[in-house]
């Protein structure tokens, strides 16, 4: 049986470290950004090198094989239930920050790509990396309510029916707060007037 997490939500040690870790990382991403608007290019590279190093290490280690054993034998037959769509999201928007995040990494930082696979403007490319990835995350905390926040009692009176009532149920007040601050972010972002 796994070790019990430490953010009291009955969750197992490894989704709660993986939860943490996923956020610190995400809030290194708006740090290297910050650097970047200062001009302090090299810091700001090695920041988002490091996350995006990291996060393919936690990929590898903790939700590949998660997702794995809890999901993937379930698709597509119940890919219509909030918990396998949350989680099965979560995987798809990952896997495209991760693979982005990585392009842009050999694009800008090394010159391993020939120069006719790299881009010329990188701002638009390295903020879409950004929202992208942000919304990979909030996802990824929208997977954690839904799998360990949402009372399995309630889960179990449900129909297995789809609708999006209840996709909208399994976003919890947390990851919508969150949801809010990403589309925040997002606006300053792109400097957006509301």
């Amino acid at each position: 049986m796994p070790t019990q997490g430490f953010l009291g939500t009955g969750a197992p040690l490894s989704a709660d470290v993986t939860l943490a870790i996923e956020f610190a990382m995400g809030m290194t991403l708006i740090l290297g950004m910050m650097l970047a608007r200062r001009q302090r290019y090299r810091a700001h590279a090695w920041c988002q090198s490091a996350v995006v190093t990291l996060n393919l290490i936690v990929i590898a280690q903790l939700m590949v094989p998660s997702f794995r054993s809890q999901v993937a034998p379930k698709i597509p037959a119940r890919l219509a239930r909030p918990f396998y769509m949350v989680a099965t999201g979560h995987a798809m928007m990952g896997c495209i920050a991760e693979l982005l995040g990585l392009y842009i990494v050999l694009a800008a930082g090394t010159k391993i790509l020939p120069e006719s696979l790299r881009f010329v403007r990188y701002k638009p490319w390295m903020r879409t990396a950004l929202v992208i990835w942000w919304l990979a995350l909030m996802l990824g905390f929208t997977t954690y309510a839904r799998w360990y926040l949402v009372p399995k009692h309630l889960v179990a009176a449900r129909s297995t029916t789809f609708s999006l009532s209840r996709v909208i149920d399994t976003l919890s007040y947390p990851a919508a707060m969150l949801m809010a601050a990403s589309a925040a972010m997002s606006a300053s972002l792109f400097d957006i007037r509301f």
